[in-house]
C-alpha cells in the first residue's frame, strides 16, 4: 500500500502548472505517518493542493500529560510520529478517554519541532470498530487517485473548475455532474452545493471554509442552508457536524 505513494506521488506537483501551486492551503487530508514524515516543509501537498490539516488512524504506544498539553506517542505500518494536544491549565475536562496501545484517529496539523514532524491535536477520539482502521487506508488510497484525476484534469483544460476553487463551480461534463437545479435548490442554496459537492477532501469541506467562500451569506443564513440540505438528504455531516460531503459524490 505504500508504494501506491511514490516519488511522484505525495508530494508531487500536478500538470497544473503555477495556477495549482498558488492554491492556499484548506481541507484536510487523510494519509499516514510515512507521509507525515516525508512531508516538505513547505507544508503537505497532493498533487500541487495544500492541505492544512491531515488526519490518520495509529496505535497510541505512549501518553504523557503535563499542565498544559498531552503528548501521544503515534505508531501505525509505516513509522512513528508524536502529537500534542495543547490544554487550558487545571482544565482537566478536556482529556480525552484515549487508552495506551489502542487505535486513535487524529485530526490535526503538521508543524516542525526541532527538525522533526510533530501533530497538533485539533480532534482525537478512540477507534472502537477494525473497520475504521480499513476504511482509513482505502481513503489514502483514494485522495491519492482523486488528486492525480484532479491534477489530470486541470493539466488537460477539462471540466473541473479552476484551481483556487477547487471545483466549486459546476461544468458539463466535468467534474461535477450533477446539476443542483434538479434537486429544487437556487441562488445561495446551489452555490453552497457546488462548493460542497466540488470540494475534494474525503471528510468534506468545514462550515469555516463555506463561510470563506460566501462571505455575503452570513453564519445563520449558511447554517439554515446546510440544515435544509441534510434534511433533504442533499448532504451528509462526515467527522463532526460542521463537516459535509455530498450524497451523490
Amino acid at each position: 500500500m505504500n508504494d501506491s505513494f511514490g516519488a511522484g506521488g505525495f508530494n508531487a506537483t500536478g500538470g497544473g502548472g503555477g495556477a495549482v501551486q498558488e492554491n492556499k492551503a484548506e481541507g484536510v487530508l487523510p494519509l499516514t505517518i510515512r507521509h507525515i514524515q516525508e512531508s516538505s516543509d513547505n507544508g503537505l501537498q497532493l498533487f500541487g493542493i495544500q492541505y492544512s490539516m491531515v488526519t490518520f488512524i495509529a496505535i497510541v504506544r505512549n501518553i504523557d500529560h503535563s499542565s498544559t498539553k498531552i503528548t501521544y506517542r503515534l505508531e501505525d505500518h509505516t513509522g512513528q510520529v508524536d502529537a500534542h494536544l495543547w490544554l487550558e491549565e487545571g482544565d482537566t475536562t478536556q482529556v480525552p478517554g484515549i487508552v495506551m496501545h489502542g487505535y486513535a484517529r487524529i485530526v490535526g496539523s503538521v508543524r516542525n519541532q526541532g527538525g522533526s514532524k510533530a501533530v497538533m491535536i485539533f480532534k482525537i477520539d478512540q477507534v472502537s470498530s477494525p473497520n475504521e482502521i480499513t476504511t482509513h487506508l482505502l481513503e489514502v488510497l483514494n485522495a491519492r487517485y482523486k488528486g492525480e484525476e484532479y491534477a489530470k484534469a486541470v493539466a488537460g483544460g477539462s471540466g473541473y473548475a479552476g484551481a483556487g476553487d477547487k471545483g466549486s463551480t459546476a461544468s458539463s461534463g466535468g467534474f461535477m455532474e450533477t446539476d443542483g437545479n434538479t434537486m429544487g435548490l437556487t441562488g445561495k442554496q446551489l452555490l453552497v452545493y457546488k462548493a460542497i459537492k466540488g470540494h475534494i477532501s474525503d471528510i468534506g469541506i468545514s462550515r469555516k471554509e463555506l463561510q470563506q467562500k460566501f462571505q455575503h451569506i452570513s453564519g445563520s443564513e449558511m447554517q439554515n442552508i446546510t440544515d435544509y440540505m441534510t434534511q433533504e438528504g442533499i448532504i451528509y455531516t462526515s467527522v463532526d457536524s460542521d463537516h459535509f460531503l455530498c450524497v451523490d459524490s
